[in-house]
């Protein structure tokens, strides 16, 4: 075969094997060679191109002028396309679109031109490259913030968003943690679990207040987004900002406010919610005030927590009227009035000189107004700074004024309705509305007057009890003899009524402190005279809470509230004893209630946890079982202790809840523990006495055990000695429901209650637990020796294991192992572990070895 010949076949043959599409077309632009890898490309095949026009091959819109542009290239000789590399759309057979990177070489043979086309498939590259080019879109023109970091936690890239939301410029945040910029003040303990949370590949969806580069507060849905690369390997964290400012003061303020005012709160404390709030929001850059207009056109001051007290005392009684300050003005005129520097402004003249000294600067007044368009109040933001009001701060007053106004409006209403003739029918003392009436009008004189007035909130100690063993008849008789004693201390204005119950309420007027403490002393000795009861001399007792008039509230409302509050001190302190309120406490008072609400949801949401400790037989070292102890670490106020929250979910009707979490909780450990072959004999749990009030708690329990696929004797309930008191009916019908079932009952800290022995035949108990308090000074003192022999010899005359609790010393150990106990539980084995340490301790312990 001449050489020539030879040279075109290997030529053919190898354009014929090119990874890439190739097609060659002849002077007719005609297709005249047409390889495998163009089939691939298009989809047609070779006997369906070849000798076929080339614009067969092109897109539709191209076909009428695809002819023109290449004799236009043969004809003028100027080489448009040969020698060039560009990326062409690829018109598919089945009609898709793929794209192609071609390359057009010119050949003459024979003193024809033929043009090859090379073809590279891009699709993938190319739709790629648009993505990203979309993605870059995206990120620069959308209004959310969006800000990347790296493995180390530190910005790697912003947003033009990030920066119009937020003010921050990449210098501000290129290199450091989002933390530190946006939330300086942020929990660290948070941030702790947020970013294990993130780097166990979950993402995160939260609201958060941020603060932008000028100082501003920004509310924002932040959600976050973990990223790996393809080895698993955690490399970025993805994070989408939405300014959400507007609907979150919208839920904040009325969840605050109307959450108050459903609860039928006193109008200064729904303003002081208010005001806490706001303060809260705006991080301290602004010091609210919120007040009311009176029936005499004078400014009455509602709340206004963060003014120093000798201010607030300044802002009752201020006349409204123009060039009153900014409130009295802003009252007066009917609109907002912005003063940016008191030094220098007018309507400050006769009143700069009493806000000076306090370091305030600028002041902007709002007024509130009904539903009439008159003023009904004011909202003043003291500042200590000349700015002008920031756009958050417009935001807060176009949500709060009408919230302030619905409330103000409401109390008027509630004035307004009283009814004014209703009396006790018991006592014959003037009941909750007559009570409110009476001490709101002498509170009205006393304002006139200027003159001082207290409230004393009395509640009869023990009441319950004399109910229980006497009889509701007798406890009546009880009622009415402490009544008299309060209604004969009230003379001239003084006001005595019953509130509820055993709760009784006394306005005291015109008393200051020694005269005051002198009549509440009297008070006491007279409540404590003996008196007889169904035979039998009583000494009654009662807890006094006590607020004064105009430190502790400008409202009758207010006062009865604090009072309570001082008293529930006084209850806690010690029967028989009084409490005047303070700030601090009514602090405690605000803290205890958001405890109270997120107990309620650490509950729901399953946010508790149990932990649990060891209990060990004494003779033969071997695991007894182990004691379920619930623990709470929050958030914002960390680990709570159970002594703080278990009787809180015991005052607030939580409990039923919290004890069937922790049954649930603790039976399906426990059958994790069976599948995993742990091997612990029982757990035991505590209930309160409250749960055996309810009847369907036996139909619980064993639900719980049948769902976990246990037995009755996988549990202990342990039980206070309080329950052998309990005077409900059910007691002792739902404990011996329970015993039926075969579930033992443990006595937890016996020996510290008031129960008398006889009442331990009268429930199936199976054990009793040592109180700590007799093991803790168990070395040195012999009357904790002989109390713990005493419980020993106890609990073994009527069969009973026993359990001594608290031991943490060697010494301790060795005096109960010594008498004879049988179980031994406390730090010198373990301390409370979580669900995986307990079942490491068991595993690694499978005969314990108990100190010698």
């Amino acid at each position: 075969m001449p050489a020539k010949e030879l040279l075109s076949d290997l030529f053919v043959e190898t354009l014929e094997q090119a990874m890439d599409a190739v097609v060659v077309i002849d002077s007719n632009n005609q297709v005249v060679f047409y390889n495998g890898a163009a089939e691939q490309l298009w989809g047609y095949k070779k006997a369906q191109v070849v000798g076929q026009n080339v614009k067969l091959l092109v897109p539709d819109n191209i076909k009428p002028h695809h002819d023109g542009f290449v004799n236009a290239n043969r004809e003028s000789g100027v080489d448009k396309i040969v020698g060039t590399n560009r990326e062409v759309e690829i018109a598919c057979q089945d009609g898709s679109t793929k794209w192609g990177s071609m390359s057009i070489s010119k050949v003459s043979v024979d003193g024809a031109n033929l043009y090859t086309a090379f073809v590279k498939d891009v699709t993938g590259a190319v739709i790629e490259r648009r993505r990203i080019e979309m993605l870059s879109l995206v990120t620069d023109k959308t209004n959310n913030a969006i800000f990347i970091t790296d493995a180390n936690w530190k910005v790697v890239y912003i947003n033009q968003g990030f920066t119009s939301i937020l003010g921050y410029q990449d210098e501000d945040i290129i290199g450091r943690t989002p933390i530190s910029v946006i939330a300086p003040g942020y929990n660290h303990l948070d941030l702790v679990n947020v970013r294990k949370t993130l780097f166990s590949g979950v993402a995160i969806n939260e609201d958060e207040l941020l603060q932008s580069k000028c100082g501003q507060k920004v509310w924002c849905s932040v959600m976050s987004n973990p990223v790996f690369d393809d080895t698993g390997k955690f490399t970025h964290v993805v994070t989408i900002l939405s300014d959400i400012t507007k609907t979150k003061l919208h839920e904040v303020m009325h969840s605050c406010m109307l959450g108050a005012i459903a609860r039928d709160q006193p109008l200064s404390i729904i303003m002081e919610y208010a005001c806490h709030e706001i303060s809260r929001i705006t991080n301290n850059g602004i010091i609210p005030a919120i007040l009311q207009i009176d029936e005499h056109n004078n400014l009455q001051l509602l709340s206004a927590p963060q003014l120093p007290s000798r201010y607030r005392k300044i802002l009752h009684d201020i006349r409204i009227g123009n060039g009153v300050a900014s409130s009295g003005t802003a009252a007066y005129l009917g609109e907002s009035v912005l003063v940016t520097d008191i030094d220098d402004d007018p309507l400050w003249d006769g009143y700069r000189e009493r806000i000076l000294p306090f370091g305030f600067k600028g002041c902007w007044s709002t007024p509130i107004k009904d539903s009439q368009g008159g003023s009904i109040g004011v909202i003043a933001f003291y500042r200590k700074d000349n700015q002008a009001p920031s756009e958050l701060e417009h935001q807060l007053i176009n949500v709060l004024g009408p919230l302030c106004a619905l409330a103000i409006e409401r109390e008027k209403q509630r004035k307004d309705i009283r009814h004014l003739a209703y009396y006790d029918s018991l006592t014959k003392l003037p009941n909750r509305s007559m009570l409110h009436a009476k001490a709101e009008q002498s509170l009205r004189e006393v304002q006139q007057l200027k003159g001082s007035l207290a409230v004393l909130y009395v509640d009869v100690d023990r009441f319950k009890q004399v109910n229980d063993t006497f009889g509701q008849p007798e406890g009546d008789k009880l009622l009415i003899e402490i009544a008299d004693r309060l209604k004969r201390k009230c003379v001239n204005a003084d006001i005595c009524g019953r509130l509820s119950g055993d709760e009784f309420l006394l306005v005291v007027m015109g008393k200051h402190t020694s005269d005051l403490n002198y009549f509440i002393e009297e008070l006491r000795l007279s409540i404590a005279c003996p008196t007889t009861i169904d035979g039998t001399l009583y000494s009654p007792s009662a807890s006094i809470g006590v607020s004064i008039f105009p430190e502790d509230g400008q409202d009758i409302g207010t006062l009865i509230h604090r009072a309570d509050m001082a008293m529930y001190q006084a209850k806690v302190a010690g029967k028989g004893r009084f409490s005047f309120f303070s700030h601090e406490l009514n602090q405690l008072a605000l803290e205890r209630q958001e405890l109270e609400v997120e107990l309620q949801r650490s509950i729901l949401d399953n946010q508790l946890e149990l932990h649990y400790q060891p209990q060990v037989h004494m003779k033969t070292g071997r695991l007894y079982g182990v004691e379920a102890l619930a623990r709470w670490n929050h958030p914002k106020f960390g680990a709570v202790s159970p002594a703080r929250f278990i009787p809180l979910a015991e005052e607030c009707g939580l409990i039923g809840d919290l004890s069937k979490w922790a049954l649930k909780a603790a039976c399906q450990q426990m059958a994790i523990w069976r599948n995993k072959g742990v091997a612990i004999p029982a757990v035991s749990v505590n209930l309160s006495p409250l749960n055996f009030h309810n009847k369907d708690l036996c139909s619980q329990i064993m639900a719980e055990l049948e769902n976990n696929q246990l037995q009755p004797s996988d549990i202990t309930l342990e039980l206070t000695e309080s329950v052998l008191l309990d005077s409900n009916p059910s007691t002792m019908e739902v404990l011996h429901e329970i015993h039926s079932k075969g579930i033992r009952f443990s006595i937890d800290d016996f020996g510290t209650g008031y129960s008398s022995l006889s009442y331990l035949r009268k429930i199936p108990i199976k054990e009793l637990k040592l109180d700590s308090s007799f093991v803790f000074e168990l070395e040195q003192d012999d009357t904790s020796q002989t109390l713990s022999k005493a419980v020993l010899q106890i609990g073994e005359s009527l069969k009973l294991d026993v359990v001594a609790e608290g031991i943490e010393r060697q010494e301790q150990y060795d005096i109960l192992k010594l008498q004879g106990y049988h179980v031994a539980q406390g730090y010198l084995f373990s301390k409370p572990l979580n669900a995986v340490e307990i079942a490491e301790w068991v595993t690694n312990a499978n005969t314990i070895i108990v100190p010698s």
